[in-house]
């Protein structure tokens, strides 16, 4: 399930347009993105740039919060942490988002960045930060 509003917000991100994303779920608190591993966004041993890892990351999470925002509002990072487990080795990065508590104001979030190859799913990175509506 995707929530318009929030397919609409995705539509007008250039950096996932760049990275090729897709928006697989957005709804309830929870986010899915995905992207192929491109070649242009690999660093120098191969693996996809951590940079890559935070966006995906960053946005799953952002999304998830929207989802329980109220319509009208949108979401900024306020802050986000990010650790990088293993390298992103694979044929397609995908981030999940979830809100972990909502407040009034913050809401506290996690994602986590899986590289996928055939049936392989790995945990590259873990991500945990704060949204706040705007």
């Amino acid at each position: 399930m995707i929530d318009p509003r929030i397919a609409q917000s995705f539509a007008r991100q250039s950096m996932m347009t760049s990275l090729q994303a897709r928006l697989i779920h957005a709804a309830d608190g929870r986010c899915i993105i995905r992207a192929p591993l491109l070649p242009v966004f690999q660093q120098q041993h191969g693996a996809a740039h951590a940079a890559v890892s935070f966006a995906l990351g960053d946005s799953a999470a952002g999304y998830a919060a929207l989802t329980l925002l109220p319509e009208g509002q949108e979401v900024m990072t306020a802050e986000m942490k990010i650790n990088l487990l293993s390298p992103a080795i694979g044929d397609m990065l995908e981030a999940s988002g979830d809100v972990q508590r909502a407040g009034r104001r913050l809401t506290v979030v996690r994602a986590e960045v899986l590289a996928l190859s055939g049936d392989s799913r790995k945990t590259v990175a873990l991500l945990q930060g704060t949204m706040i509506g705007v």
